[in-house]
């Protein structure tokens, strides 16, 4: 159904191909996973498929790219369009109407098909995903996620021979994310659909793929095999396949229910044996004012918790957006060292709470505070000394035209030392260019730009909006060492992630919301390991032993 053919993608000014030498068969039917590490082409491989590499991006496509006989270079993506659905990383980008039900028909209006196929059409994918409580909702103010999945459903209803899926579960919480891979999987079993998918979230969806194609680096060849095959040599893999490889199982499990089979002997070595406790927040005697964590370095416990500073603050608080009740009765603390992850289903409020902690949200009722300073009444000049918010969207904190001048335009606007930001940057991320123009980063890329950027100022309280969306296991790592070190020298962070690994990895505590409502709040072990939905992988694996990742395991058999 889809076939490359010794491609090579190389775009206008950049010194070498992004991709070289890719040959990849998918058959008709089958779901194949593309992975590999943030940047090495995995989205112009995706977009090589719908036409828009190179008619829409540019560049020059070497080799030959067919989809159902179709040479994408002789066919435009208008002329794909009936074979092929697209979903990019940015939902925003795909949409062209304004509400849920206009935008789910739009695509079978641009086909010609019938008022009945239509509608028929529109209540199944409404059906499927979740979304018929927000058909006539305007498209601009649903959460992140609900936009993740009305634009996969609007790519689900011309009923394409094709799905071309780029982070298709990035912004999608726990329960959402099954939902949708259990669509997908139903689509390729019944109806024959064939899909190719990228996705950094492994232990979401290595279980529901025939074939994984690995794409190591730009110098290294296109791996494709069966998943056990290519996760036994990956860079990039799950937790599970984390512990099957440091307990030496064989063969490698890929799924929670294959591993639980495998762990008896894992989980009788560790039964006399706990978690190392975690390390409680702390604070240092001074926070350092706009100094920017290049080089942290770790730190064991400093100050108990009780002579903690309170940095955010809410009281009874709530938010209305229109009709609807984002928030209600949120009282919470956030103190100095403190790491704290609010997590929920999409449109719990999540953002909405964040956006209120920096001030661009009025509360309705109650009181929010940052230090001493109300968020909503401090000037933006004086907020940024307090606290710093990385949205989920981060074109909206990127203005200049090349890498190298949002660095020096952040180290300018918080009176850090030149070179601050850019050694921030290559901290998370090495290898990005400074020429390089911020809307030629992938997805993963920009996030971890805006991150640089917030952190260069180096805020007390650090806010972040889905942190790891489009970032590979080996950033995320980075990141956690980077934020750890932040908590170290007593900076609070608050994250609203669906990333329960993230989580379980580095927090002190998690907080989930429901329909605008705290409904649990404590230590992270004891609030994810009681929810199925919220639990890590290696919980889940050693259940009742309460481990939470793979670094506890091997520190406790070591």
């Amino acid at each position: 159904m889809i076939r490359f053919e010794d491609v090579s993608v190389t775009y206008d000014g950049a010194p070498s191909p992004t991709v070289h030498g890719i040959h990849l068969h998918v058959p008709e039917g089958e779901l194949v996973l593309l992975a590999g590490p943030s940047g090495v082409g995995k989205s112009t491989l995706l977009g090589a498929v719908s036409g828009l590499v190179p008619h829409f991006t540019g560049g020059t496509l070497a080799g030959r790219v067919t989809v159902a006989g179709r040479d994408t270079r002789t066919h435009k993506p208008r002329e794909l369009a009936d074979v092929v659905g697209t979903v990019g990383q940015d939902p925003l980008a795909h949409f062209v109407t304004d509400t849920v039900e206009d935008e789910l028909a739009y695509g079978m209006e641009s086909l010609g098909l019938s008022p009945q196929v239509m509608r028929r059409r529109v209540e199944e994918t409404l059906d499927l995903l979740g979304l018929a409580d927000l058909r006539n909702r305007p498209i601009s103010t649903l959460s992140g996620g609900q936009q993740q999945r009305v634009a996969i459903g609007s790519v689900l209803t011309p009923h394409p021979q094709v799905l071309v899926l780029d982070e298709p579960t990035s912004a999608l919480d726990p329960a959402a994310a099954e939902e949708v891979l259990s669509v997908l999987q139903r689509l390729v079993h019944d109806l024959g659909t064939t899909v190719l998918m990228a996705e950094h979230r492994l232990e979401r969806v290595i279980q529901y793929a025939d074939q994984v194609a690995l794409l190591p680096g730009a110098s290294e060849p296109l791996l494709v095999g069966p998943p056990s095959e290519i996760m036994a040599v990956s860079p990039v893999y799950p937790p599970v396949v984390g512990l099957g490889r440091l307990a030496g199982w064989d063969p490698l499990p890929l799924t929670v229910r294959n591993a639980r089979r495998a762990a008896s002997t894992l989980r009788q070595q560790l039964a006399n044996q706990a978690p190392a406790e975690r390390p409680a927040p702390h604070a240092p005697a001074t926070v350092p004012p706009n100094q920017a964590p290049a080089a942290i370095e770790q730190r064991g416990p400093g100050r108990s918790p009780a002579t903690a500073t309170p940095l955010a603050e809410t009281r009874n608080l709530g938010v209305r957006r229109g009709r609807i009740e984002a928030l209600r009765h949120i009282t919470l603390t956030v103190t100095t060292g403190e790491v704290l992850a609010l997590m929920g289903r999409n449109g719990a409020g999540k953002s909405t709470l964040l956006s209120t902690l920096v001030g661009l949200i009025k509360p309705t009722s109650g009181t929010a505070k940052v230090g001493e300073a109300t968020p909503h009444k401090t000037t933006p000049a004086d907020l940024i000394r307090k606290v710093g918010l990385v949205p989920q969207e981060p074109r909206d904190l990127l203005c200049a035209d090349t890498v190298a001048a949002e660095c020096a335009a952040a180290d300018k606007d918080a009176s850090a030392t030149p070179g601050t930001c850019r050694a921030l940057l290559t901290d998370l991320l090495p290898g990005i260019a400074d020429d390089t123009h911020p809307r030629d980063l992938s997805e993963g890329q920009r996030l971890t730009l805006a991150l640089a950027i917030v952190l260069t100022a180096a805020p007390p309280l650090l806010l972040l909006d889905e942190p790891t969306r489009g970032l590979d296991y080996a950033a995320k790592s980075r990141l956690v060492t980077i934020l750890r070190g932040l908590a170290s020298r007593g900076h609070a962070i608050v994250m609203a992630t669906h990333d329960v690994e993230l989580a379980a990895e580095l927090t002190h505590r998690v907080a989930i919301l429901a329909e605008g409502e705290i409904v649990a709040d404590g230590p992270t072990p004891d609030i994810v390991t009681s929810s199925p939905s919220f639990a890590p992988q290696v919980a889940k694996i050693l259940a009742p032993q309460r481990w939470l990742t793979v670094s506890e395991v091997q520190a406790a058999l070591s």
